[in-house]
């Protein structure tokens, strides 16, 4: 799998997507108060919480790492608030504790949570040894008592898919969808569906298999349903630039899915390598990031529907070193429609080997059909540095997020913006 400077100089150990769970809340302003709320322990090779977080109903916080742990295959952890401001971490699940990892290693995605509190992921490798380290699991974690119990749902095997770097979305019947960035007929990655068995366990049917040509190559991110049931995402490679897609998936008689490509990032000033998923507004407008191009240092897209079936590209944002460079997390709105979201590096260019640490940013639409940045957060070296996920709000306003940590000093963190 090819890579771009900016991930070879990370490693692989970063390749990762943030399945980017969204909560629409309360707006955040552009200047805040930032507070580590934990700090992962051991040096910055254990614990990697690339994906993001999610709240439940009791305003505790979840998130997985995709090292770390008693066996070293990550963790999926808990942070609940105490009443005098601080949070207490908790690990509900360490994965590789069975031989050959068969319960999963390597969750480099968020979670979600059905209605009954049971937490559902993915993991990039473990499972089915048919793929080097393993093809990856689809798990649950269900509570009993204060003990959560893991679930294997489903394990890849490379035909039906491997190695899923994104999250999951449930349909409205209750299935889950997701991405695999290789497997399929071609090794290209796959978009997938598994489906509850009456009598207990899933089914999994490969929804659209890429080939690694126009169709796209590899979806790092994951799939969002629009009200009609169509799913839309994102290809890393491939398309007729070989940098990236944007895709949907309709439905058909049969259980059939019909592959469109929406846009084929070409590059240039569009954007190139887009890392993470998009997000849709009540228009039905597509938004989205590129981990490069624009002036080199990356985008912040818009898609919208024609009358005639095509989709016009928009880059509403681009990067520029001072502000931003190198956003692989995908956005998320607040309630006045402003977009949010992540660079992992940029931002105070004198720090993390002169790269920057990262930024948190906003997008305001200004009234002219542009947007205006305006900058949230710049990263130091401490506490936190370089976040790969996206944000979320609470219902007051606060933004929460992960960082990974630089290449030099500092650990995996997890952080609050205070408006």
């Amino acid at each position: 799998m090819k890579c771009n400077q900016r991930m070879a100089k990370l490693g692989a150990a970063l390749l990762a997507f943030v399945t980017i769970t969204l909560l629409l809340a309360s707006g955040a302003s552009a200047q805040g108060t930032y507070k580590t709320l934990y700090k992962f322990p051991g040096d910055r090779a254990r614990y990697v919480p690339t994906g993001g977080l999610i709240f439940d109903q009791a305003g505790n916080l979840y998130g997985t790492t995709r090292q770390g742990g008693a066996h070293g295959g990550g963790v999926v952890f808990k942070l609940a608030p105490n009443a005098d401001g601080t949070w207490t971490e908790s690990v509900l699940y360490d994965f590789c504790s069975l031989t050959g990892c068969t319960d999963g290693a390597d969750s480099a995605a968020g979670l979600i949570l059905d209605q009954s509190g049971n937490l559902y992921g993915t993991t990039y490798g473990g499972g089915n040894s048919a793929c080097t380290g393993g093809c990856g699991v689809v798990f649950e974690l269900s509570p009993s008592g204060g003990i959560w119990t893991e679930s294997v749902l489903y394990s890849f095997s490379g035909a039906d898919g491997g190695n899923p770097l994104a999250g999951l979305v449930f349909d409205q019947t209750g299935n889950l969808c997701g991405t695999t960035v290789s497997g399929g007929t071609r090794n290209g990655g796959t978009v997938f569906k598994l489906t509850p068995k009456s009598g207990g366990g899933w089914t999994e049917s490969v929804l659209h298999s890429f080939t690694g040509g126009g169709d796209g190559y590899s979806p790092f991110g994951g799939v969002v349903f629009d009200h009609a049931g169509n799913l839309y995402g994102t290809t890393y490679e491939g398309g007729h630039g070989s940098v990236g897609t944007v895709f949907t998936l309709q439905p058909g008689s049969g259980g059939t899915w019909t592959e469109k490509v929406l846009h084929h990032f070409r590059a240039g000033t569009d954007g190139s390598y887009p890392h993470d998923g998009l997000i849709l507004d009540s228009a039905g407008n597509l938004y989205g990031t590129t981990a490069a191009g624009g002036r080199y240092d990356g985008v912040v897209f818009k898609l919208t529907p024609n009358s005639g079936g095509a989709w016009t590209e928009t880059v509403i944002h681009r990067f520029d070193v001072a502000n931003g460079e190198g956003p692989y997390a995908g956005l998320t709105f607040d309630d006045q429609g402003n977009l949010y979201g992540t660079t992992i590096e940029g931002g105070y260019t004198t720090l993390c080997g002169n790269a920057g640490c990262g930024v948190v940013f906003k997008l305001v639409p200004n009234g002219n059909g542009g947007w205006d940045e305006k900058m949230v957060h710049k990263f130091s070296d401490h506490p936190g540095a370089g976040p790969m996920s996206g944000v979320i709000f609470d219902l007051a306003g606060n933004l929460y997020g992960t960082t990974v940590g630089d290449n030099v000093t500092t650990v995996g963190t997890v952080f609050e913006i205070t408006p």
